[in-house]
Order: C-alpha cells, then structure tokens, then sequence
C-alpha cells in the first residue's frame, strides 16, 4: 500500500507585502528615479510587488549616506558597540524568521522547509558570529590595529537571497564599514525586509541601505569612485567584468563565482548514505547552488548499482508548491533560467548522454523542472563542464583514484567537491589533490559562519566566513 502526502501548506498571511517598495537609502525609504519593476511568484507567475529602480543618482545618494555613517557614526564607533546592534539584529530576525521564510519562498521559490530550517537560521548564526568577532578584531590576526576600509559595495545574487545578505553585510558591519547592498532583480524582497529590521534594531541611519535594480544599477554601484570595497556574489561572467572595473583602482575585491563541484564517490563507500548527500548536492535549492555537486564521479565497480538506488531514491522526491511542508523540490527563480536549463538538458541529450528522470507531474502554471539525470557523459560534453545551476546531474565513471582526482579537476570551476569512502586516508589522500575551496567528507552542502567559503580559478578569490572572511573588510 502507498501511502501518499495529505498538504501540508505554510500560510502566506503572515507576510504583508506592499503594492510597492522604494528604496532604503539614509534609514528611510526613498522613491527611485529609474523605471520600476515588478517581482514575480516563480511558483504561479503572480506579479507581488512593483520595486523600485535604482538610477545612476540613486546609487550615488545611497554611497554619499553610506560615507556620512561611516565618518561620523559607524566606523568611530567602538567594537563593542557595533557587536550590540548585530546581536539586535541577529535576534530581530529570530524573532522574524517565520515571516522571512515565508517571504523568501514566495519570492524565490525555494521549498518552505528548506528556507525555514537552513536559510534563515543560518542568517541569524552568521550576524551572532559576527558580533562576536566587533571587539577582538586585533585578535583576528591581521594585525595589531586592523581598521575598516570604509563604504562597502555588494551585489549579491538570487539563489540565496537573505542567506548572501547575511554573508556580506554581517562581516562588513562587524568590521566597522557601512554597506550599499544591490540584491537580484528577481528576489529583492527579503532584502527589503530586513532593512525594515534595520530600523527596528535602531541601526544608525546610512550604515546600511539598499538599492534595488537590474544591471545597470549594480555596475553604477560597482564602478562609484566612493566605493572602497566590492564584494560579488554571481556569475563568472559578471564577475569577470567587475574585475576588469576595478582593476587599477584602489578598491578592494571579493569574487564568490560559479562551480561544476564533482562529487566523488569511492567503491567502498557506504552508497545509501552517499545517495542522500547526493540528491542533497545537487536538489537543494532547485540545484540553484554555486556549490551544487552536479558532477557525480563512481567508481566502476558500484556505478551501476549506486545509479539505480539514486534513481529509486530520485522517485520520491516531491516537486511542487513551495509552500508546502513536503515539497523537496520548488519552482525555478525565473524563466530565464529555466530556459538555460532546459537549453543545456538538450544539449546533453544532443552529445550522446542518456536522460532520465522519475515520473514527475509538474504544476501547469510558474516556472518548474523535474529532477534529471544524465548516465553515458563524456568529460567534453556541455553538461559536464558548464554551470546548469539547475536540478540536473551529470554521472561520470572513474577506476583509480589518479582518474577520480585527475577528471574532478578538468574544470575551469574550483569552488567545492565531495568525497565518500570510509577510509579517512583516502579522504585526505584526494582532499589533498582537489583544487577545491571546499571538500567535504561523507556528507554536502554543510555551512557554518565559522568556516570560511571560497574558491579557486573562475570560481572567485577571496574567503567569506570565519576569520578568514575578516580580511576582505580590514585595511590592516
């Protein structure tokens, strides 16, 4: 007998969203001088808000705020007393997080429990372990009086929109600079949510304020001569371009890019448990994960075994409502990101690799994609070596370590990998050869704002998180 899910849907009346938002420049809520714009449901393609654009002048009002705060108030002020208004907001947004993560699925997508019980605690970790780090930043190891650098300009992307706004403005805070913050186009309400927390833990006008916009709005903030530091959370394509604006002049930069992690798995490796850190690797998030594991490397002797227990466990996977409990897999952020899906799973089958995924009944409205697998890929093919940042997994064989390390490192990605084996040898053994920012061990996709996040070649330079993730906001 099977027993089927009964709904289990969050209610949505918790979240009070406006007709239309400004944006928050100086403590307060300002109109926008570019056309506006509106944010969708990508569950039901429901128009929620209209949002405003941030123009050239805009940006440059939000910089000047940003640079007042931060002579005047923010950067003078004591560590000790910074570290109290991070603990508020950090508190703020426990006390706020069932809204927030209601907020967030609708705007973005992504199941309700995944923003309930990884995005939003982990915003709440990330502004108290900032805190913590306010007074002791002569402890930190860069020196015996660090100081911060001044207006931080950060563009952070849609995937994980509350989540990178913690990672950018909790460091820079704690650090003693003040924040303009651009976050995605498709997913500003969050951001616009917690400017509200901002005023309700009484920040200090101008230390942080955000503007909302497309492209253009982003490189206007990137390119301002009153920026002293920019951070990027995006696509390698972006991000190339960021570089080539900075470069030459004296700010600094953090690139947090793309990646094709390969997810590694040893012939003796314990396969149910590498099974569910598999589908956690890459269905997470709709596979919307720069970190996502969407190259899976078997060794031959449990390949065609462990890709029947994965198609199996494939089979169970809910896709759905992002509002209900049950869902394991929402809806794609937007269309044009379900199109680059759906043009590279085309691709894949073009190449020669075999398409599959479980029978899969996708609602008729919003913008969805079934959990895919491709068997039979080459290490040439497309799917293999571009960033799908999408629910769908390429698996490749291997027969020796050599060629598990060798094929996890033809890529032009080092953002993260996963090796599964019971032997701590062999786990460091390949963690040693991977060039990774990242490796986990028998598990995927674990985060602490403790350990610090980063990657090599296109994937970015630089480290967020930890202590490591200090440095990038101190001019020690």
């Amino acid at each position: 007998m099977v027993f089927e899910y009964a709904p289990a849907p969050e209610s949505a009346s918790i979240v009070d969203i406006r007709p239309s938002y400004g944006l928050f420049v100086g403590g307060e809520f300002v109109d926008g001088h570019g056309e506006p714009f509106k944010t969708v449901n990508p569950a039901d393609e429901t128009a929620l808000a209209e949002i405003a654009r941030a123009d050239a002048a805009d940006v440059d009002r939000a910089v000047r705020a940003a640079r007042t705060a931060f002579e005047k108030v923010w950067g003078p002020m004591p560590g000790a007393e910074r570290a109290k208004y991070l603990y508020r907001i950090a508190r703020l947004i426990q006390e706020r997080a069932r809204e927030l993560a209601v907020l967030e699925s609708i705007d973005n997508g992504k199941p309700i429990r995944e923003s309930r019980d990884v995005d939003v605690p982990l915003v709440a970790a990330h502004f108290f372990y900032h805190a913590g780090w306010a007074d002791k930043l002569e402890h930190a190891g860069f020196g015996p009086d660090p100081r911060p650098l001044g207006v931080a300009g950060q563009v952070i992307p849609w995937n994980f929109p509350l989540l990178m706004l913690a990672w950018k403005i909790a460091p820079a805070l704690a650090c003693g600079n003040t924040v303009v913050l651009k976050p995605a186009e498709t997913t500003p309400l969050t951001a616009l949510l917690f400017a509200d927390i901002c005023r309700q833990a009484d920040l200090p006008p101008g230390v942080v304020n955000i503007v909302t916009g497309a492209g253009e709005t982003g490189r206007a903030l990137v390119e301002h001569d009153g920026v002293d530091k920019v951070a990027f959370t995006g696509s390698t394509a972006v991000g190339r371009g960021i570089a080539r604006s900075v470069a030459g002049t004296r700010k600094r930069l953090t690139l947090e890019l793309g990646g094709k992690a390969a997810n590694i798995v040893y012939a003796d490796a314990a396969l149910d448990q590498a099974v569910e850190g598999i589908v956690n690797g890459i269905f997470f998030n709709q596979g919307h994960v720069c970190c996502a594991g969407s190259r899976l490397l078997v060794q031959e002797p449990v390949a065609e075994e462990l890709v029947e227990r994965l198609k199996t466990r494939m089979g169970t996977l809910r896709v759905g409502d992002p509002l209900d409990k049950n869902t394991d897999i929402g809806a794609i952020n937007s269309a044009a990101q379900l199109a680059r899906i759906g043009e590279l799973a085309r691709a894949g089958e073009d190449e020669g690799a075999e398409r599959w995924s479980p029978p899969c009944e996708l609602p008729g409205r919003g913008f969805w994609f079934a959990p895919t697998l491709f068997t039979g890929v080459a290490q040439s093919h497309r799917i293999a070596q571009e960033e799908i940042f999408g629910p769908v997994l390429s698996v490749l064989t291997f027969r020796t370590p050599e060629e598990a390390v060798a094929k996890a490192n033809n890529t032009p990605y080092g953002l993260s990998a996963g090796i599964w084996t019971e032997k701590g040898s062999q786990i460091l053994w390949t963690a040693q050869r991977l060039r990774a920012g990242v490796v986990w061990a028998n598990t995927f996709n674990k985060f602490d704002p403790a350990s610090p996040f980063g990657g090599y070649k296109e994937s970015g330079f630089g480290r967020e998180g930890g202590r490591h993730g200090l440095e990038g906001y101190l001019d020690a």
